[in-house]
């Protein structure tokens, strides 16, 4: 990789990594889903005029748009505002990696690698001690959510690798688009017309500032550019960058905002992260596949 392609791929995984501790400094000043919504509002509303039409069927960027904009961000902001910490929100949402896998094994049919059983075998094990840990201070339900906005993660990648939008920005925008209403509708009927309206109301620089770095930064700078770097480089030479989003994410999170990290935790961490790690190994020959077999290719959300 070019020393600036690979300095464009540092700062996205440290601009999503932030990308958590900006996400609970948000969530002090609005709701989530509204704020969830006001996100995907800013990052699409203005792009839609500028970069045309998608390049692929309406049908994959609304699965898209509900799969990873309405159900993973949704889900993932209200664990946060129910008490899962950022640094956490970072390390559990890489359960996605399981999920991706596992659907486009039942989905896509597509055969696992050895190394990809294996580290599926490890992160769970990993989410499993997470879940374990007696100290953990965040509520048991809500992380549940932030394991199922995994889930709904791995859903959109599925979808996402059958679409194979040529241009991600562009497809990103319209995603985001698509999101913006179901959000909206959702906020009024669940957290209430007052509570989105005392919101907007007492808006200050801070949730301005938490608003513009979700839609600019993390959503449009960061997909654009892993984007570009998808069509620069084989997946293979990509996806391992997004295994350290969430060491960005936990090492933040404890800079910023004062998370603790338990050895039970550390040890969890180790765990998920290695066995993310093993999904994106690939031999260095790889052997021939047989006929009408797809041998699945590593994928690591971010």
């Amino acid at each position: 990789m070019k020393p600036r392609d690979l300095m464009l791929a540092l700062a996205v995984v440290i601009a999503w990594g932030v990308n958590f501790v900006v996400i609970e400094v948000g969530l002090e000043d609005f709701p989530p889903l509204l704020f969830s919504a006001l996100r995907f509002f800013l990052a699409a509303v203005p792009a839609i005029f500028l970069v045309g039409r998608p390049q692929v069927a309406w049908r994959y960027v609304v699965g898209v748009g509900l799969a990873l904009g309405v159900a993973k961000f949704g889900l993932l902001f209200v664990a946060m505002d129910r008490g899962v910490p950022a640094g956490l929100s970072s390390l559990v949402l890489q359960s996605q990696v399981i999920f991706t896998v596992l659907f486009a094994i039942v989905v896509l049919r597509e055969r696992p690698r050895v190394t990809q059983a294996a580290g599926i075998t490890i992160a769970c094990a990993g989410m499993l001690l997470i879940m374990l840990d007696r100290g953990l201070s965040a509520p048991l339900g809500a992380l549940a959510l932030v394991i199922a906005a995994g889930a709904c993660w791995g859903v959109s990648n599925t979808i996402t690798r059958h679409a194979k939008p040529q241009d991600t920005l562009r497809f990103m925008v319209w995603v985001s688009a698509v999101a913006v209403v179901p959000l909206l509708l959702l906020s009024l009927i669940v957290e209430g017309p007052r509570a989105d309206v005392d919101a907007l109301r007492s808006i200050d620089l801070t949730g301005v500032g938490a608003l513009g770095y979700l839609a600019f930064v993390a959503t449009l700078f960061g997909f654009g550019v892993w984007g570009y770097l998808l069509r620069q480089y084989d997946a293979s030479t990509v996806a391992p960058f997004s295994l350290l989003v969430p060491v960005v994410g936990m090492g933040a999170a404890w800079l910023l905002r004062g998370e603790a990290i338990g050895v039970q935790q550390a040890v969890a961490a180790v765990l998920i992260i290695g066995g993310m790690a093993c999904t994106v190994i690939r031999r260095l020959t790889p052997r021939p596949a047989e006929p009408g077999e797809r041998i699945l290719t590593g994928s690591v959300g971010r």
